[in-house]
């Protein structure tokens, strides 16, 4: 196995990309969200692509336009589709052995993926998807009404948590507030989770959903969603960036089971 470094033409720029090399016929594309390089946030998927590659199958990263090694203005994920068809194309050209391709995004990435309609992949593996217009939202840390019910459900049904509500021992005015969010109706799904539905209706390949339980970005999604989709998978106590030595390794072996399905 071997790491390479390259350039690839998207249109008039070219894209920084990286290659970690294996002899499978099935291989891994990662698309990054947000402005974060193809490294990943604590090179969590250089680690990632290492790990994958051992398995077997090669993993294609890139720099989107105006992050990191790339040329261009970023412009947001949905002005991506171009980037990630330009980066399949070089996955196909590099290594082309390479049979059937499966994209993996989280985040805003995973929205991108959708939006695009899944463009030439033979599956997703979409993480974590984005679905929160107002950037006003971005800062609010509030879980939405339904992951407080669950929360609180989970509470009631722990003897220790009652020992600790009737012993004084849980602050009631904090308890009243969480009451009231929990009473809340469920957000309406937005116009952006509708684009993404409607992306992904077009999509005639194989979904895998991977959600993180402590992630407010996954709570938002679930809240817009088909809570009963069986394309679904969540990981508990697992934040955005499955950064937690057991989300990690949930992480990969969800991958590794798309790879091999």
């Amino acid at each position: 196995m071997s790491r390479l470094q390259l350039d690839f033409g998207c249109g008039t720029l070219k894209l920084a990309g990286t290659l970690d090399t294996a002899p499978g016929t099935t291989g891994l594309l990662i698309v990054s969200g947000g402005n974060e390089i193809r490294s990943g946030a604590f090179s969590g998927h250089a680690q990632l692509a290492s790990e994958i590659a051992k398995a077997g199958f090669p993993v294609f990263r890139f720099d989107r336009r105006g992050i990191g090694d790339s040329e261009g203005e970023n412009r947001g994920f949905r002005s991506t589709k171009g980037d990630i068809s330009a980066a399949l194309h070089a996955f196909e050209a590099i290594a082309p052995q390479v049979e059937r391709i499966v994209a993996f995004g989280n985040c805003d990435a995973a929205s991108a993926l959708m939006l695009a309609g899944g463009l030439e992949c033979d599956g997703l593996i979409l993480s974590n998807p984005w679905t929160i217009e107002d950037e006003d939202e971005e800062e609010d840390t509030t879980p939405p009404p339904s992951a407080i019910r669950s929360r609180y459900a989970e509470k009631l049904s722990d003897p220790a948590e009652l020992k600790r509500l009737l012993t004084g021992g849980v602050s009631l005015r904090k308890l009243g507030r969480g009451l009231l969010k929990a009473i809340k109706p469920a957000p309406k799904p937005t116009s952006l989770a509708d684009e993404m539905r409607e992306g992904l209706a077009r999509y005639p390949g194989f979904v895998r959903f991977l959600l993180a339980e402590n992630d407010r970005t996954a709570q938002m999604f679930d809240a817009s969603w088909d809570v009963a989709d069986p394309r679904i998978h969540r990981c508990e106590g697992a934040g955005h960036s499955y950064v937690e030595p057991h989300a990690r390794k949930w992480l990969r072996d969800q991958i590794l089971a798309a790879l091999r399905a």
